[in-house]
């Protein structure tokens, strides 16, 4: 029977990791993960529009490829700051307060957008609106990796990112429906008023981390509720004592430093992941923002760029699905298999003389497996961390590989400016998933190292309703 915050009986010890660790895909964690996937959808849909538009602020704006480079460089800038800030204070205040503040910030940016009555003030509102958008996926992965037991982690992560990558694909045939008829201005303005209408949803469906109060050492009323849900028949009770067993707890006054993920252990994990996320942002990146144009100025129509774009961001999420569950398993090496595919298809694009269709084809593998690498990226990059610096962890590796995300669009837009044929363009993208490739090969023989000397913990739980029946 479960146990309420009034039942005399003496506080016990009760270990989350456990708690955690021995739950399934339950109905509290597809709640969870279906409010995160909803969120990822329109962080994702704002966050890649932008190439979609791009071509009629070319025509309304008489925007060029240089100011258009800098539009796609100044919302990736804003996200890379806002990755490091609000990854700061959701390990400060919480996942849930700081995640339901990125959500409204994205949302009323975007209708603020909408209304920008030229470039100079569409670049000030895109920056805002990258602040904003770079917050969330890290807070929302530390949400989710703290309440799934870790064989589950990279999966749930891939299932969360895919909300992203649908929102990416929609954003291109909403664009095409939308802005010919209603102004490229309806599309953001859409995007908005739908992520306002998220946020009261989020008031009443979020949870706090329960792992994360409990090595905080606050609410414990919270951390009751949030694992009577996750675990019913636990009987938790505010009164009882939570420990984290397999991560040191934290002073709620202590406070992160940036050289706290180059520490023990964590300098070689937070090198590499870095590197790897720098050239996978880079790809994605460039794809993303100058895919569209690119395949206009080599022959294919808008509705036919657009439609590449969308079909290779599926096939990018079939890639991340049918890597999740290996990712599990067997961590970063999974992922390098998807690196090591796509240097060698963007040589054959950049270098063969192939076919409109042929480009096409290649096109779409090698977008996918730049994708899939993406996705693979995402799924890591908070596991390595603990919980007290997991949202600091993840939101600085988001952040850093903005350096990607930021250097790719500006050169695209200057090499294009020098008139380089569109399709060299590809041979040189091929060195970034090559350095994906290598960071992750090794990221992944320092990662079963560490594993092999911390193996997670073993104990028991405690139930506050089986200390109350075995009490003499």
């Amino acid at each position: 029977m479960s146990m309420t915050a009034t039942d005399p009986s003496p506080p016990v010890v009760i270990e989350v990791t456990d708690v955690i660790e021995r739950q399934g895909i339950n109905a509290f964690v597809i709640r969870l993960v279906a409010i995160s996937w909803a969120v990822t959808f329109l962080d994702g849909f704002d966050m890649l529009v932008i190439s979609f538009v791009a071509p009629y602020l070319r025509d309304g704006f008489g925007a060029d490829v240089i100011s258009l480079g800098e539009l796609f460089a100044t919302g990736v800038f804003g996200a890379m700051l806002g990755g490091i800030a609000f990854g700061w204070l959701g390990d400060l205040y919480g996942r849930r307060p700081v995640i339901i503040a990125s959500v409204a910030a994205f949302g009323a940016t975007s209708i603020a957008m909408a209304l920008a009555p030229n470039m100079q003030t569409l670049l000030l509102l895109r920056f805002l609106n990258g602040v904003a958008l770079g917050g969330l996926m890290p807070l929302a992965w530390a949400l989710n990796i703290e309440f799934v037991p870790s064989r589950y982690r990279a999966t749930v992560v891939t299932v969360i990112m895919m909300g992203y990558t649908l929102g990416g694909v929609v954003a291109g045939p909403m664009t095409v429906w939308l802005a010919p008829h209603y102004g490229w201005q309806s599309v953001f303005m859409v995007s908005g008023v739908a992520t306002l209408l998220l946020v009261p949803l989020l008031f009443a469906l979020l949870p706090e981390s329960a792992r994360y109060l409990a090595v905080k050492a606050r609410s414990p009323e919270k951390i009751a509720r949030a694992l009577n849900a996750l675990a019913p028949g636990l009987g938790a009770r505010p009164q009882d004592h939570f420990v984290v067993t397999d991560e040191a707890t934290a002073s709620t006054g202590q406070t992160f430093r940036i050289a706290t993920l180059f520490k023990g252990d964590l300098r070689p994990i937070t090198t590499l992941l870095w590197f790897a996320y720098i050239g996978s942002s880079m790809a994605v990146y460039f794809k993303s923002n100058w895919g569209p144009i690119i395949f206009e100025d080599v022959g294919f129509t808008r509705t036919q760029a657009a439609m590449i774009m969308s079909v290779s961001s599926i096939g990018g999420s079939l890639a991340g699905l049918a890597l999740m569950r290996f990712t599990d398993r067997l961590g970063p090496i999974a992922i390098a298999f998807y690196p090591m595919l796509a240097a060698p298809l963007l040589l054959v694009m950049g270098l063969a003389p192939v076919s409109l269709q042929g480009l096409a084809a290649f096109s779409l593998l090698s977008m996918a497996m730049i994708s899939g690498t993406h996705f693979g990226m995402h799924s890591i990059a908070g596991i390595f961390y603990p919980s007290a610096i997991r949202a600091n962890g993840a939101g600085w590796a988001t952040s850093v590989a903005k350096i990607g995300s930021i250097f790719a669009p500006l050169l695209g837009g200057y090499l294009l400016a020098m008139n380089m044929p569109p399709r060299l363009l590809f041979v040189l993208l091929a060195a970034t998933p090559l350095l994906s490739a290598i960071s992750l090969v090794l990221l992944a023989r320092v990662g079963k190292r560490r594993a092999a000397r911390n193996p997670l913990p073993t104990e028991n739980i405690v139930l506050p309703a089986q200390a109350a029946a075995t009490k003499p």
